[in-house]
């Protein structure tokens, strides 16, 4: 008889910030025999802390986790960086015998996993900081319709607030001169850890999703960020980079740069955060694999259900 071959789970917990994802991954890596594998951009930077909301210990109750805290804040940690270092971790765990629990909200991130991208050049750090600076001197608008005259077809599936993403269109097409579009089109097929993923996305109601994301911002001003960004700053670490471009950090740089006031830095970023929130959850609805769970990750009841849509070794653990 032909021999069957298990293909082990792997779980991905996803979902807007404040909602509970760090919860729900703690809770079925101890009932699963799992550890934990970051996939929030902003998590995987050293020194970068106070806005992250990375988990704290007390928070992981002794589970492992992996892809935190491990790049240095001056490195642009790319997708495809991520992904490269998470099937290390995922092989590493499995050959532990133990079970992969993904947990994060940087959609891409997780994409990239899933679905490779194409072999792309390495950043040329010079030609990102000029295209920088004409998002900053002109805005968005002008980087995308530069990236509408040498590849209307990319130009048209990105909106012109995704700068990070225009930009790399724009850094691909004057690298390689080819077509970033062009270029997609040539990617590898879906992975072997695609067959084994299953999704969870968290979707808890908005009127209370909105109120912890404004309340966490608050606690984070509260917390000392304007101080911690005076640090990273005095360290040598550019505004310009993707660790101190994320939510908070980029308005407390405005704010040090004179460009807002303290109280306006703190109400742009709740609303940078609430918008982000929205922009998540459209992501996950494209992914057709993912199981939504109604409510927030820490609630029982999404517990229980995660826990039955999981490998059957979950149901009675």
């Amino acid at each position: 008889m032909p021999i069957t071959v298990v293909k082990r789970p792997i779980y991905a917990i996803a979902g807007p910030t404040a909602s509970g994802k760090t919860a729900l991954g703690v809770e079925l890596a101890r009932r699963l025999g799992g550890e934990v594998v970051n996939f929030d951009s902003v998590q995987v930077y050293r020194e970068i802390e106070i806005a992250t909301a990375k988990p704290t210990a007390e928070e992981m109750q002794g589970v492992a986790h992996h892809l935190l805290n491990y790049v240095d804040p001056r490195i642009n940690c790319t997708a495809a960086d991520w992904a490269r270092d998470a099937e290390a971790v995922i092989a590493e765990i499995e050959e532990r015998g133990r079970t992969p629990i993904l947990v994060g909200g940087t959609g891409f991130y997780l994409r990239t996993l899933l679905q490779p991208l194409f072999e792309s050049p390495k950043t040329d750090e010079m030609l990102r900081e000029r295209l920088r600076n004409l998002h900053a001197k002109h805005g968005a608008e002008h980087l995308h319709r530069i990236l509408a005259r040498l590849d209307p077809a990319m130009a048209a599936g990105l909106a012109p607030r995704d700068h990070a993403r225009v930009i790399r269109a724009i850094e691909v097409f004057i690298q390689t001169g080819e077509r970033l579009s062009v270029r997609q089109a040539k990617r590898p097929p879906r992975s072997a850890i695609a067959e084994r993923l299953t999704l969870f996305v968290l979707d808890p109601p908005r009127d209370e999703l909105y109120r912890r994301i404004d309340e966490r911002a608050e606690m984070h001003f509260a917390a000392g960020l304007m101080d911690e960004v005076k640090r990273l700053r005095q360290a040598g670490i550019s505004d310009a980079t993707n660790a101190l471009g994320s939510h908070g950090y980029r308005r407390a740089c405005e704010y040090l740069r004179g460009e807002r006031t303290l109280a306006n830095a703190m109400e742009k970023t709740k609303q940078d955060v609430r918008n982000y929130s929205k922009r998540q959850l459209t992501w996950f609805r494209t992914e057709s694999v993912g199981l939504w769970l109604k409510g927030f990750g820490s609630e029982a009841k999404v517990v229980s259900e995660a826990l039955n849509f999981a490998h059957p070794a979950g149901k009675n653990a």
